[in-house]
């Protein structure tokens, strides 16, 4: 039935994606600095990322674990690489931040409903259907892989850092500064594309490629309305800055 489900729902979730690409071009989703009360009720910001984060990790073991198979050292390397960074996430990166705002719940729930099919479709074929050989971690795509990660989440915790630092200080918006914050609006959200297209090269599987597709998907058109945001409320944002890719975007 699992095995039915997931043949059945990775193309129509690709689709999706790129439909929400073209949405969010046009809407930018209302929560952060662009948060408005017409979505409907609110809750804390905080709550509403650790649930809607926490999401992912859970479903992507349960659907990973559920074979009891007896898998290779680097099925369980993708599986602690996941984790992890979910940990972050969900866990240390909200109780990092001297956080007060609200969201709309709407958000919250679509976030949930994508991080349900996220991390089936991801824990399913990892844990039910992927086949690696003995020796796959000497292979050139996970080193390359595992470095094009690591890089990437380099790039994301640190220019979360640079986030946090400002807000911990209480003085209200202000212009980011240094790091690659030199050259884009959102190196945070530059760091997580790529950490996770190393995941997709370190897997090689369908449903990471769209989950890169789907991180994209959100993360530009989020990025573009911030580099806008910047530049309309701060009469001495640096004309130089792209907004999500150096010298590009």
């Amino acid at each position: 039935m699992l095995g039915l489900i997931y043949n059945n729902i990775l193309i129509p979730w690709l689709i999706l994606g790129l439909v929400t690409f073209l949405v969010l071009l046009k809407v930018t989703a209302p929560y952060g600095k662009f948060n408005n009360t017409s979505w409907g009720p609110n809750m804390s910001f905080k709550w509403g990322w650790m649930i809607q984060e926490i999401i992912s990790p859970i479903c992507f073991s349960i659907f990973f674990l559920i074979s009891c198979k007896d898998y290779p050292a680097v099925i369980w390397i993708f599986f602690i690489i996941w984790n992890i960074h979910y940990f972050n996430r969900s866990i240390l990166f909200p109780l990092r931040q001297k956080q007060t705002a609200s969201c709309p719940v709407v958000i919250v729930l679509s976030a949930i409903f994508f991080n349900i099919i996220n991390g089936f479709t991801n824990g399913y074929y990892l844990g039910n259907i992927a086949i690696y050989p003995s020796d796959y971690i000497y292979s050139i795509n996970f080193i390359f892989g595992c470095i094009i990660l690591i890089i990437g989440v380099i790039i994301n915790i640190k220019s979360d850092n640079i986030l946090i630092q400002i807000k911990k200080k209480g003085e209200g918006y202000k212009t980011p500064k240094g790091f690659l914050y030199k050259y884009i609006s959102c190196p945070n959200y530059f760091g997580e594309i790529i950490e996770w297209l190393g995941f997709y090269i370190m897997t090689l599987s369908f449903p990471a490629l769209i989950f890169v597709i789907w991180t994209m998907a959100n993360l530009i058109p989020r990025a573009l309305s911030n580099h806008r945001w910047y530049q309309n409320k701060f009469s001495d944002y640096p004309t130089e800055r792209k907004a999500i890719i150096p010298f590009i975007l």
